[in-house]
């Protein structure tokens, strides 16, 4: 049986890890080296860094951050958010991580994907994707659309459609954050991730809505999910990683 992924997501503004709802009413919660390292040493299998506000500021991801947090933390990590171009991805995976993440760009400009799948390999592109539901329609059949600069400007592209392209054009890995259920922490969009799991030939990440253990068990039962992205309920302190593990294997599900 293939062991699923637990993951932490460090959203970072001003080199400070910011948590809001929805992507709105964001607050300053402690340092992303300090926090990563933290995770890190309590077992989690992954972190993901997003600079939330790079891309809208139209500036570079913060390349000294990366390179701190790679002599800090000894599990892999992908960066995203301020990745402009080919050379941005090379600084980013130089600094230390192991995939960088791009979105926004990707949306402007797929042809990106392809020149980074083929100047660092597949394994290092992550697709990252913000969904929102807005209602079928003959442009958006699945119901949910593609949404870029961090929450701020719709594409009137269909989520499912947009994810099949992009593993089209060398994509390693998915991972689709739900703008409706984000911070929320009711459980995941099980619609919208079992959907672009069934399209999507890569491995899929979920993120956006977990609260407790019970959902995480909930998404992979229901589910082709790979990997389980949190971050409220660890940053508040309400679960360790050693308890939503546990949790997990409660629930029968594989974990490292």
């Amino acid at each position: 049986m293939l062991t699923k992924r637990l993951i932490i997501c460090l959203d970072v503004r001003n080199r400070k890890v910011t948590k809001g709802v929805k992507f709105k009413g964001n607050i300053d919660i402690g340092d992303p080296v300090e926090m990563g390292a933290k995770y890190s040493a309590e077992g989690v299998d992954e972190l993901v860094f997003y600079d939330i506000t790079a891309s809208a500021e139209n500036r570079q991801c913060d390349v000294e951050m990366v390179k701190d947090i790679a002599k800090n933390v000894f599990i892999p990590f992908s960066v995203g958010g301020g990745v402009r171009n080919l050379e941005d991805m090379r600084q980013v995976l130089l600094a230390g991580a192991e995939k960088v993440s791009i979105n926004s760009l990707a949306v402007l400009n797929p042809k990106i994907i392809e020149e980074g799948a083929k100047a660092f390999g597949s394994q290092c592109i992550v697709l990252g994707m913000d969904a929102k539901f807005t209602g079928i329609s003959e442009k958006i059949p699945s119901g949910y659309e593609v949404v870029i600069r961090g929450g701020r400007e719709p594409m009137g592209l269909d989520a499912v459609e947009w994810a099949k392209k992009a593993v089209s054009l060398g994509i390693g890995e998915i991972c689709l954050n739900s703008i409706d259920t984000d911070g929320v922490k009711n459980g995941y969009e099980l619609e919208i991730t079992e959907k672009i799991a069934q399209a999507a030939a890569v491995p899929v990440i979920a993120s956006g809505g977990a609260g407790e253990p019970k959902h995480i068990a909930e998404l992979f039962e229901k589910t082709h999910a790979e990997a389980a992205l949190v971050a409220s309920m660890v940053h508040f302190g309400t679960y360790s990683v050693a308890q939503i593990k546990a949790e997990m294997r409660k629930a029968g599900i594989a974990v490292r």
